[in-house]
């Protein structure tokens, strides 16, 4: 038999050394996460006890790009036999390790598992844990590591809370600076350009980074006049659907809105005007036009959606009849949760001092939208409509920082 090369970090041996049967671990972003659940997957299956060997992921094409790699690297001497289509490895002795997905919730029924990780756990379905693999651990006691960084107080956090309460349970934090082999410095800058909020979660593995404040109203930076210089123009649009003839405008429902962006070399977002309203078809078409017939923007973006094709087709008679015509881009909130997506394209550029708005009527409706963000009793239009200019400008909001030679994105199991 070969060799099986493993060499944990003090806070993996930390978790490897403890006996409990049920271990919660928040952690924060290039700890070795991965390094230790292939290390307990790989120990576990070569146990002589019975039962089956699982890596489960939020999907299955998670679990293949996260985990099969790193197996192989550290007991590739012992692997006998590989299946990848079916994501398994059988070691010497043929005992089996199984990659799993938890988007396929029927391939993880109806067998008897001695270990199990879940990886990523506040990504995934909490029946995926409570309905299936709980009871799949229990004809032979087997173990099990959850595992991941927080996605807010979601049913991973309440897991963690759990296991300091339930006998036989037990919880573990470790934060990226836990891993002496990334450097000090490639954190740093990721504190120093990330959103706070992100660094807390995504860094610092911190359950409540969701929950705070994410926009200091008192610190918005207003102006009167641009200051003078060279500018991108860009027009991001959040429709909302639109107003029947003679139907009156209430407070439940969403306003449309068209945000009018100007950016600088320097990535500075000067917001020049947010229109929103509940508006006709054709009064909605007219709003847009008007935006883009008197700021000139580059690119134009509106949501994709049943709303964006029915403004399609009006504003290309209004390009035809008038000889104007503009770029309009389809956006996409690519899967991620809206909360998610507005707080990653602002939080940074709003702690930054990179975004400046202009004195209006429009001001007090977008403080009180960003003051209480995310919330389910605020309507969110106008930030919303302002997150879409992400997507658009040229200018990321940490330009100005000088990165790293190794800068290192985010390693997300979690999609990111």
């Amino acid at each position: 038999m070969g060799d099986v090369n493993i060499s944990p970090l003090d806070w993996q041996k930390e978790v490897l050394r403890d006996t409990s049967r049920f271990k919660v671990i928040a952690a924060g972003r290039r700890t070795g996460k991965s390094y230790l659940a292939a290390c307990t997957l790989i120990l576990a299956a070569l146990n002589e006890k019975k039962g089956k060997v699982f890596y489960v992921a939020p999907t299955q094409g998670q679990a293949r790009d996260v985990m099969w790699d790193v197996l192989w690297e550290i007991a590739g001497d012992i692997i006998e036999h590989q299946n990848i289509n079916n994501l398994e490895l059988t070691l010497a002795g043929g005992n089996k390790i199984y990659l799993k997905g938890s988007d396929r919730p029927d391939t993880l029924r109806g067998v008897s598992l001695k270990h199990l990780v879940l990886d990523e756990y506040a990504f995934m379905k909490p029946d995926v844990w409570e309905n299936i693999l709980r009871p799949a651990l229990s004809d032979q006691q087997g173990t099990m590591i959850a595992i991941g960084t927080p996605e807010g107080r979601n049913h991973f956090y309440d897991m963690y809370l759990g296991a300091t309460e339930f006998e036989n349970w037990n919880s573990f934090h470790f934060t990226s600076f836990d891993n002496p082999l990334v450097k000090r410095e490639e954190i740093e800058h990721a504190r120093n350009t990330l959103p706070n909020y992100a660094f807390q979660q995504e860094y610092m593995a911190s359950f409540d980074a969701k929950t705070q404040g994410h926009f200091k109203v008192e610190d918005f930076d207003y102006y009167e006049k641009r200051p003078a210089g060279n500018y991108d123009v860009y027009i991001g649009i959040d429709l909302a659907g639109f107003k029947q003839t003679g139907q009156r405008k209430t407070k439940k429902r969403d306003d449309s809105a068209i945000s009018v962006v100007y950016v600088n070399g320097e990535g500075h977002w000067y917001v020049e005007d947010i229109i929103h309203g509940q508006w006709s078809l054709d009064e909605t078409c007219g709003h847009i036009f008007a935006a883009v017939d008197k700021h000139r923007p580059i690119i134009t973006g509106i949501e994709k959606g049943i709303a964006q094709q029915a403004v399609f087709s009006p504003l290309n008679d209004m390009m035809r009849r008038t000889a104007r015509i503009f770029r309009l881009e389809p956006l996409s909130h690519g899967n991620q949760k809206k909360a998610d997506r507005v707080l990653w394209a602002l939080a940074g550029r709003f702690e930054n001092g990179l975004v400046h708005l202009k004195k209006g009527d429009w001001n007090q409706r977008f403080e009180d939208e960003a003051g209480n963000f995310p919330s389910a009793l605020v309507h969110d239009d106008l930030i919303d409509s302002l997150s879409y200019i992400d997507q658009m400008a040229q200018v990321p909001y940490f330009s100005g920082i000088d990165a790293p030679d190794e800068f290192d994105c985010l390693d997300a199991v979690a999609g990111y």
